[in-house]
C-alpha cells in the first residue's frame, strides 16, 4: 500500500530517573534517524513521544526520595525531556500521561471496552500490607531470590541476578512500603481477555508480518501465540494512576501499560486537531520504535486493544532493538550501573553526533551489543576523526590553498575515470543509504555514509592536487600543460566539495549536528539537506565563496576516559554502599528463635547416626519446585537423598559439597524416588538455608559426635 502519512512512536520512558545510553540506542536514536529521513524525503511524518508518568516504578521512586509521585515526574519528565532536546531527538511532540488530555482518552477508550463487554471481571487474592492498608503490586513485594540469595528482590524480578520472579517464590516476603510481612486478600479487577484474539492476532502477525518484521519480534511473538494466550488483568489497586471510570471502581486505576500505549494516541491529539488522520485512516503508515523488552505489549496486547476498540490502524512494523550492555554488563540503574545521558552532555559538551555516531555503528540491531568507553574513543578517533572529518578538512584547506577559497569550475575536457568513478560512487551512495534506512538497517547506512569519506580521501590522495600545483608554481610545465594541469586540479576540488556536500545530506538523519555545519563551511543554507538533493554533483555552484577550515570533531584523549570509567566504576560503588545502608535491619535472630523441642536424654541421641557425605551428583527433581535429588558418597557406600533446598541453591553449586548426613533415618518415597537419608542444614535470620558442614575436609563416612 502507498501510504500518505507517516506516525512515528518511540516508546515513553519512565518518568521515574534520567534517561541512559541504552534507552537512546535501543529506540530514540533509530526513530529519530527514520524520522530525519522520512522529512528530508517531504513526506507527511510526524513523531510523538511522551513521559509515561504512572506505574509502581514511579511511585517506588517518590517513596525512595521522600517525595509525591506528582513530584518525581515533574522532575524527571523536565530532565528526560531536555536530554533529548540537546542529543536531537526531534520530536514533534513530548507529552506527559498525567496530563488531563491522556486521562480522558485513556477513560474513553477503557469505557468503550467496557461497555462493549470485553472485560471480564474476576475476584483474585491479592497481597496485602495491613499496616498501609494498601494491596501491594509486585515491585512493592520483596524478599530473598531464591536463586542467588539477594534479600531484596523483587516480586517480580531479582535486579542482582536477574532472575524472573513471582511473589511466591520470594523467601520471605514482605511489603516494600513498611517492611510488614503481607497477607493475602480478595481483590475485584478487569481482566482484558487476549485469548479472543488468538486467531486474528495469528493471521495478522504469523501469516502477514513474517517477511517483514525483524526476526526477534516476529519470533517473540510467535513464542508467545504458540503458548496460548491468557486473559489480562486491565486494572489495579492504587491512588496514583487514570482511575478507571465505572461505578464500584474505587481506588483502582488502569494497568500501566494498559493506559501508557493509549499515550501515543492522546499525544497525537495534543499535536494535531487531524490526529484520527493518523490513527484511523488506512493509508497511514505507524512505526512504533522499541526496546526488545516491550514487544509483547507493541505487537500483542496493544494490537488487540485497538482491534477490540475497532476504528484504528495497526502497526506496519516495530522495528525492535536488542540491549546494550555496558562494560560487558547489563545495565542496571539500581545499581548506578549507567552511562546517563544529561552527565555525558555535561562532560562531552557540544558533542552530541560523536554518541549519536557511536551508538548506531554500535547499534544492537540484531543482538545485544556492548558499549566500551575504549570503543567510544576509537570510533571517534579512527572513524570521525580520520575518515570523515580528515576528508572534509582537506578539502577545505585544499580548496582555498588551490584555488582562491571558491568552489571551482568543472572541465569536462580533462575528465578521466576516477572522476567519473567518483560521480558513480555519490550516486550509488544515495540509493545504499536510502534502502538502508528504509529497512530499519541503520547501522549499515551509516557504514556507506563513512565508506564514502574513505572514497573521497582515496581519491584526494590518487589525484594529488597539490603535486599539480607544486609542478605548475615550479615551471614545469608549458602553457598549455600549465591549463590543463590547473583544470584536473579544478576538477579534482569540484568533485570533492560535491561529494562534501553529498556527506551533508546523507549523515544528516544521523549526525545532524555535523551535517548543518558542512553545510555552514560551505555556506548553503539548510534546505540543501532535501534527500532529493543527494547523489547530485551540481549542488556547489562555481565562484561559490567558502568559509575558513574548521575541525568537525576533535580527538578524545585517554585521560577522558579513563575518567568516565573511574566515575563508571564509583557510582557503582557508591550505589551498592547506599543500598546496604537503606536495607531494612533484618530480624533479631532471638526474635526468630523458635521454642526448644522436649528433652531428650543422652540414649535418645545416641540413636541418630550422624555421617560425613560428598554430594557427588545433583539434579532438580521433575515437577518439584523445591526438591534437589542428591546422590551422596559416605564412603562405605552411595545413597540418594531427596532434599528441598532447590530454592535456595542451583545443583551445580553444590557438587562436591561435604555435608553432614543422618544416616540411619528410614527410607522414605517422594515423587516416586526413594530417600535414604536427609541432609543437616541451618537456617540464618533472613530464613536463607546453610549447610552444616565440617570445618576441615574429612574422610566421607567419618562419624559426627
Amino acid at each position: 500500500m502507498d501510504h500518505k502519512r507517516i506516525l512515528v512512536t518511540a516508546a515513553l520512558p519512565y518518568a521515574n530517573g534520567p534517561v541512559h545510553i541504552g534507552h537512546l540506542a535501543g529506540c530514540y536514536l533509530p526513530a529519530d534517524i527514520y524520522v530525519r529521513y522520512q522529512r528530508a524525503q517531504k513526506r507527511d511524518v510526524q513523531f510523538v513521544c511522551g513521559s509515561d508518568e504512572h506505574g509502581v516504578p514511579i511511585t517506588i521512586r517518590a517513596m525512595k526520595e521522600g517525595i509525591t509521585p506528582q513530584q518525581v515526574v515533574d522532575k524527571y519528565n523536565t530532565i528526560i525531556k531536555d536530554s533529548f532536546a540537546e542529543m536531537g531527538i526531534s520530536f514533534d511532540i513530548y507529552s506527559r500521561t498525567s496530563n488531563a488530555t491522556h486521562h480522558a482518552t485513556a477513560q474513553a477508550f477503557f469505557k468503550k471496552l467496557y461497555d462493549d463487554g470485553a472485560f471480564e471481571t474476576k475476584e483474585t487474592e491479592q497481597y496485602f500490607d495491613e499496616e498501609k492498608k494498601v494491596f501491594l503490586a509486585d515491585r512493592y513485594i520483596v524478599g530473598t531470590c531464591p536463586v542467588c540469595s539477594n534479600t531484596n528482590a523483587y516480586g517480580d524480578q531479582c535486579e542482582k541476578c536477574g532472575s524472573t520472579l513471582s511473589p511466591e517464590q520470594l523467601i520471605s516476603p514482605r511489603s516494600a512500603l513498611s517492611n510488614a510481612p503481607l497477607v493475602k486478600k480478595p481483590t475485584t479487577h478487569w481482566y482484558f481477555p487476549l485469548n479472543k484474539y488468538e486467531a486474528f492476532l495469528k493471521e495478522w502477525i504469523v501469516e502477514g508480518k513474517k517477511e517483514e518484521w525483524k526476526a526477534n519480534v516476529y519470533g517473540q511473538c510467535k513464542s508467545w501465540l504458540d503458548s496460548g494466550l491468557q486473559p489480562r488483568a486491565m486494572t489495579r489497586d492504587s491512588n496514583w494512576g487514570v482511575p478507571v471510570p465505572i461505578d464500584g471502581a474505587d481506588g483502582k486505576v488502569l494497568y500501566v501499560w494498559f493506559d501508557a500505549p493509549i499515550g501515543y494516541i492522546s499525544a497525537t491529539k495534543e499535536l494535531t486537531p487531524n490526529w484520527a488522520d493518523y490513527w484511523q485512516k488506512e493509508d497511514t503508515k505507524l512505526v512504533h520504535f522499541i526496546g526488545k523488552d516491550n514487544i509483547v505489549f507493541h505487537c500483542i496486547i496493544f494490537p488487540a486493544m485497538l482491534k477490540a476498540h475497532g476504528g484504528f490502524v495497526l502497526p506496519d512494523n516495530v522495528p525492535a532493538n536488542e540491549f546494550l550492555n555496558i562494560e560487558g554488563e547489563k545495565v542496571s540503574t539500581s545499581r548506578n550501573w549507567a552511562v546517563w545521558v544529561n552527565e555525558y552532555l555535561k562532560d562531552f559538551p557540544e558533542q552530541q553526533d560523536i554518541l549519536r555516531y557511536v551508538l548506531c555503528a554500535n547499534a544492537p540491531e540484531t543482538k545485544d551489543n556492548d558499549f566500551t568507553w575504549k570503543d567510544f574513543q576509537t570510533r571517534n578517533n579512527s572513524e570521525l576523526v580520520d575518515k570523515l572529518g580528515n576528508y572534509i578538512n582537506r578539502v577545505m584547506v585544499l580548496s582555498h590553498k588551490l584555488c582562491a577559497g571558491k568552489v571551482p569550475k568543472w572541465h569536462e575536457s580533462v575528465a578521466d575515470e576516477q572522476d567519473k568513478n567518483l560521480v558513480e560512487e555519490i550516486r550509488l551512495a544515495k540509493g545504499k543509504v536510502e534502502n538502508n534506512i528504509e529497512s530499519y538497517k541503520f547501522r549499515d547506512g551509516l557504514f556507506e555514509i563513512i565508506e564514502l569519506s574513505r572514497k573521497g580521501n582515496v581519491y584526494l590522495q590518487e589525484k594529488a592536487p597539490w603535486k599539480e600545483a607544486s609542478a605548475i608554481e615550479k615551471g614545469v610545465f608549458n602553457d598549455e600543460e600549465k591549463i590543463k594541469a590547473q583544470q584536473r586540479i579544478d576538477n579534482c576540488l569540484y568533485l570533492a566539495l560535491q561529494l562534501t556536500a553529498n556527506l551533508a545530506i546523507l549523515s544528516n538523519p544521523f549526525i545532524p549536528f555535523t551535517a548543518k555545519k558542512i553545510c555552514s563551511l560551505v555556506k548553503v543554507v539548510d534546505r540543501i539537506l532535501d534527500w532529493e538533493n543527494a547523489g547530485k554533483i551540481d549542488l556547489l555552484k562555481m565562484g561559490y565563496s567558502l568559509r575558513p577550515p574548521e575541525l568537525l570533531f576533535r580527538k578524545i584523549e585517554d585521560s577522558e576516559i579513563e575518567a568516565q570509567m573511574n566515575k563508571l566504576k564509583e557510582g557503582l560503588v557508591a550505589s551498592v554502599q547506599a543500598q546496604e545502608l537503606a536495607k531494612p535491619e533484618a530480624p533479631k535472630l532471638e526474635d526468630q528463635m523458635q521454642e526448644l523441642k522436649p528433652e531428650i536424654s543422652i540414649d535418645d541421641f545416641n540413636k541418630i547416626d550422624l555421617r560425613t557425605g560428598t554430594i557427588i551428583s545433583a539434579q532438580k527433581v521433575e515437577k518439584a519446585d523445591k526438591l534437589l535429588q542428591l546422590e551422596i558418597d559416605l564412603g562405605f557406600e552411595k545413597r540418594t537423598v531427596l532434599s528441598g533446598i532447590a530454592l535456595h541453591f542451583s545443583p551445580e553449586e553444590i557438587i562436591g559439597k561435604q555435608v553432614v548426613v543422618v544416616a540411619n533415618l528410614a527410607a522414605r518415597k517422594m515423587r516416586g524416588i526413594e530417600s535414604k537419608g536427609m541432609i543437616m542444614m541451618a537456617e540464618n535470620a533472613e530464613g536463607k538455608l546453610e549447610f552444616v558442614s565440617p570445618e576441615n575436609i574429612v574422610n566421607n563416612g567419618a562419624s559426627v559426635k
